[in-house]
This record gives C-alpha cells, sequence and structure tokens, in this order.
C-alpha cells in the first residue's frame, strides 16, 4: 500500500489534509511550533487581524514560511459581500494570493455564515480569478450552490466556530461530500481529535481547525493529535468500515464447539 495519499485543490496538490489557524496562540513562536507538530501545509490567516505586511512589528511569516507553507488568506470578521471582497483583494495585493477562504458571517453570536452573501461574495471573486474556498453551513444545497458559483472547495460547519462541539450533523455533511465535485473540508466546530477522525470518516478531504489546537492546555501536543486523528479516520474511511447491525456477530464460528 502506498503511503502516499494526496488531495487537490484548484490544481494544487498536498499530502496533509489537516490545515491549521494562526489565531488565539499565545505567540508566533507557539503557532509555528504547533504548525510544525501537525504537518499541515497549509494555514490560514485572518487579513484583518494577523500582521503580515508591516515590517515594524512582529510578522508572521518571521515563524511560519510562506515559502514552505501554504498561506491561505480569510475574511474572518467579515459580515457582508463588500467587506469580504475588499479584504481579499487588498491580501492579493500584499501577497499575492489567489487561493483563499472566504467567510461572510450573519451575526456574531452563532457566528454562522449569511448564505445570500456568501453566494455573492463568491461569484465575485471567482470572476475576479480568486480561487475561493468557502465556509458554510452544513446544507447540501447551498453547497451546490457555491459550487456553481465557482468555488473550488466547500467547507461546512461541524458546529458553531469556536463551540467545540464537534459534528453536529453526520448526515448532511455526508451528503455534501457525496454531491461534490469539488473538495469538501470540515472547517469549524472540532474539539478533540475524535471528532477530526469523524470528519475524515465521512470521507472529507480535510479538516480546517484553530481554537481546538491553540486552546488545548498543551496546543503542541494537541497539534499531534490532531496529525494522527486525520490520518487515522481517512484509513478508515479507505478501508471500508462494518457494517452495523442490531444484534450480536459471534467473531469465532458456533458450529463445531467442543
Amino acid at each position: 500500500m502506498s503511503n502516499i495519499d494526496s488531495w487537490t485543490v484548484a490544481g494544487r496538490t498536498f499530502t496533509s489534509r489537516l490545515i491549521v489557524g494562526t489565531g488565539k496562540y499565545r505567540d508566533f513562536e507557539q503557532n509555528a511550533a504547533a504548525v510544525a507538530a501537525s504537518g499541515a501545509e497549509i494555514v490560514t490567516v485572518a487579513v484583518r487581524r494577523v500582521n503580515v505586511s508591516d515590517p515594524t512589528a512582529p510578522m508572521l511569516t518571521d515563524f511560519i514560511d510562506p515559502k514552505k507553507i501554504t498561506y491561505l488568506p480569510n475574511t474572518a470578521g467579515c459580515f457582508n459581500a463588500d467587506d469580504a471582497i475588499r479584504t481579499l483583494r487588498l491580501a492579493r495585493e500584499a501577497g499575492g494570493w489567489d487561493l483563499v477562504k472566504l467567510e461572510v458571517l450573519g451575526e456574531a453570536k452563532t457566528l454562522y455564515p449569511n448564505m445570500r452573501e456568501t453566494i455573492e461574495a463568491t461569484e465575485v471573486l471567482a470572476k475576479e480569478g480568486f480561487l475561493p474556498m468557502v465556509y458554510c453551513v452544513d446544507d447540501p444545497i447551498a453547497a451546490k450552490q457555491l459550487e456553481d458559483a465557482g468555488a473550488v472547495a466547500i467547507m461546512p460547519l461541524g458546529a458553531p466556530i469556536g463551540s467545540g462541539l464537534g459534528i453536529q450533523n453526520r448526515v448532511t455533511v455526508r451528503l455534501i461530500v457525496e454531491g461534490a465535485s469539488v473538495p469538501v473540508l470540515v472547517d469549524a466546530g472540532v474539539g478533540t481529535a475524535s471528532d477530526a477522525a469523524v470528519a475524515m470518516e465521512l470521507g472529507c478531504d480535510g479538516v480546517l481547525m484553530n481554537t481546538a489546537i491553540a486552546e488545548a492546555k498543551d496546543p503542541v501536543r494537541m497539534a499531534r493529535a490532531m496529525k494522527l486523528a486525520v490520518e487515522a479516520g481517512r484509513d478508515a474511511y479507505l478501508a471500508g468500515r462494518m457494517g452495523q447491525r442490531k444484534y450480536a456477530d459471534p467473531s469465532s464460528p458456533l458450529a463445531g464447539l467442543i
């Protein structure tokens, strides 16, 4: 069996299926150590919050090398399509990034996406040459609408951002996976390693997380746990789980007992 199990988004191929955020860490040094332990090849960066362009202040790029790790600028903190589009235009000017993560939030309490604004922003960004990976509700219909609008990856929430509640609706996530012709990654809600494994067992191409690692008592150790969980969940999915039964089925045959 080959140990190489890669995935591709917008023509770019990665071997790690774990994407790690860059918020809530004690400092950039701890963030960098967690990224290294996670094996992640992509980090998502909040353009409005993380310093990637002011050399007079500590810069994330001094700790996480953008030549070795793919930066995925995101629109965290944007509550309408215009703000999100403007933010990503600035990101492209600052760093030349075209592969981006789009999120347009509906309101501050739940941080659920505003899907009308999200689809509108996806259409505009795709026409401008961006490659948007899009945070969305766990709705198979909305997922297809995003794909039609130009999303290069669909990123349904497992639970509210930062909640750590795990995947609340496995049925809809599975339906999104089955219906998509672009990569599907669970984004938001993962709290511990078993949640990441579940996402992968559902057939997702990857998992994005931030708080689950950054707010762990030992972020670097949790990052390593998440790496192993994503790998285990992927292997379980590829192996094909046994069928579920209502009653016991003995491991050893009952015929011919002594």
